[in-house]
């Protein structure tokens, strides 16, 4: 599959789901120590930080979800992320595809000024 990808500043590889569909299978390559970043609201990718991650890796990661995701499309405003550890995220039969529960959590708040400072950069690489 051709996930989204990045490397953070610390140089750990983060994938990211583009669809439904996507999302199911990258939430399959987290390890069990590994963390998960996805959305408070529904729409965002799952993004999967490679490694051990650092606090830096988890608000790197966290900015990027928030910049792909549908609260930030729909409101242009502050976007809450949670994470987790891989152990936490479930899935049951009756699930939609893409869809996961989570046992435990922690949640960051996204502020706008760095979603628009991430895109900003973004618009900069592709010129």
């Amino acid at each position: 599959m051709n996930f989204r990808h990045f490397n953070t500043s610390a140089g750990k590889l983060v994938l990211c789901g583009k669809s439904a569909e996507q999302n199911e299978e990258v939430v399959k390559f987290a390890l069990a120590d590994e963390y998960v970043l996805h959305t408070a609201k529904p729409g965002s990718p799952f993004c999967v930080i490679k490694g051990k991650a650092t606090p830096s890796d988890i608000k790197e990661t966290a900015v990027f979800c928030a910049s792909k995701s549908q609260a930030w499309r729909g409101s242009k405003s502050d976007v809450v992320v949670h994470y987790f550890k891989g152990s936490n995220v479930f899935k049951e039969n009756e699930m939609a595809v893409g869809t996961f529960g989570v046992k435990k959590f922690k949640a960051i708040k996204v502020k706008k000024e760095n979603i628009k400072k991430l895109i900003s950069l973004k618009e900069k690489e592709n010129v």
